[in-house]
């Protein structure tokens, strides 16, 4: 036997007996998981509005490209929820509605999705927006 065969052969072994051991692990251990406190609310000021200005804030701010042609400006939080020249991009509760999320998740053409031009934000960071516009997209 090859050296590869051989290390996916023990690997499959001590994968097995992890799950063996984790099957016969008390019920109680879940749960000391589950009942731990639950993660802090999304803070716009310390989580949101850090990460649109430095993914967006090259564009959207007064001077930028983004600004010039859409009027979103990323730099406070009425900016952000004022929107657009074209109206409102966030609707507090209802990230699948809120255009902000549409032109984040590129279902949109490929003229208008946004970052414009760069790689897409990362499925944390556009979850994070999103969690924070379904909760109210408060101003804390």
């Amino acid at each position: 036997m090859n050296r590869a065969i051989k290390f996916a052969t023990s690997m499959t072994a001590t994968i097995a007996a992890v799950l063996v051991v984790a099957a016969g692990m008390p019920r109680w251990v879940g749960e000391a998981c589950a009942a731990s406190s639950p993660p802090p609310p999304i803070s716009f000021s310390e989580d949101v509005q850090p990460l649109l200005q430095f993914r967006c804030g090259s564009c959207h701010t007064p001077g930028g490209e983004g600004y010039a042609k859409s009027g979103f400006e990323v730099s406070s939080y009425e900016s952000v929820m004022k929107g657009t020249k074209f109206g409102q991009v966030i609707i507090p509760g209802n990230p699948d509605e809120s255009s902000l999320m549409r032109l984040l998740d590129w279902r949109v053409s490929a003229e208008i999705q946004m970052p414009h031009g760069k790689k897409q934000l990362s499925i944390c960071d556009r979850d994070l927006i999103r969690t924070w516009i379904f909760k109210g997209a408060k101003n804390n």
